[in-house]
C-alpha cells in the first residue's frame, strides 16, 4: 500500500509545521500550505487522500476550501479553528467536514484521529469487497 499524502493549509507556521512534523513522523506523506487558494491548487493537480483545513486564513478561509473540495471529492477533511461557537462547528460539518478541531491543538490528537479515520475507511472498503462478493 502507498503511503497516504496529507495536505494541511493553515496560515499560522507553528501550528502548519507542528501538525506536518508529527503526521510525517507518523509514516505519512505532508504537504502543508499557508493558504487554502495554494491547497486547492495542489488538489487539482494531486489530489491527496486527507486535508486539514484552518477555518480563519485570509483570502480562501477553510469554509471556502471545504466547499470547493466538496464539489469534487469525497476526501476526508479536518477543519482546525480557534473560534470555539457551536456555528462554526456546525457551518463546517454542513459543508462536509468530518472532524473539528479548536486551537491551540494537540498535533498528537490531530494524528490519532487521522490514524483512526484511515483505518474506518480500510474497514468499510474491506466491508464493501465482501458484500459485494456475496451477492
Amino acid at each position: 500500500m502507498s503511503q497516504k499524502l496529507i495536505y494541511i493549509a493553515d496560515d499560522d507556521t507553528y501550528i502548519r509545521e507542528a501538525l506536518k512534523t508529527f503526521l510525517e513522523n507518523a509514516g505519512y506523506k505532508v504537504q502543508a500550505f499557508e493558504s487554502g487558494e495554494l491547497l486547492l491548487s495542489a488538489f487539482s493537480d494531486t489530489p491527496c487522500d486527507l486535508v486539514i483545513l484552518d477555518v480563519m486564513m485570509s483570502g480562501t478561509n477553510g469554509f471556502a476550501a471545504c466547499k470547493e473540495l466538496r464539489r469534487k471529492s469525497h476526501v476526508p477533511i479536518f477543519m482546525v479553528t480557534a473560534r470555539d461557537s457551536d456555528l462554526d462547528y456546525q457551518t463546517g460539518l454542513d459543508l462536509g467536514a468530518d472532524d473539528f478541531f479548536t486551537k491551540p491543538v494537540s498535533p498528537m490528537t490531530v494524528t490519532m484521529k487521522v490514524k483512526a479515520m484511515f483505518r474506518r475507511i480500510a474497514y468499510e472498503r474491506e466491508d464493501a469487497l465482501l458484500n459485494h462478493e456475496t451477492i
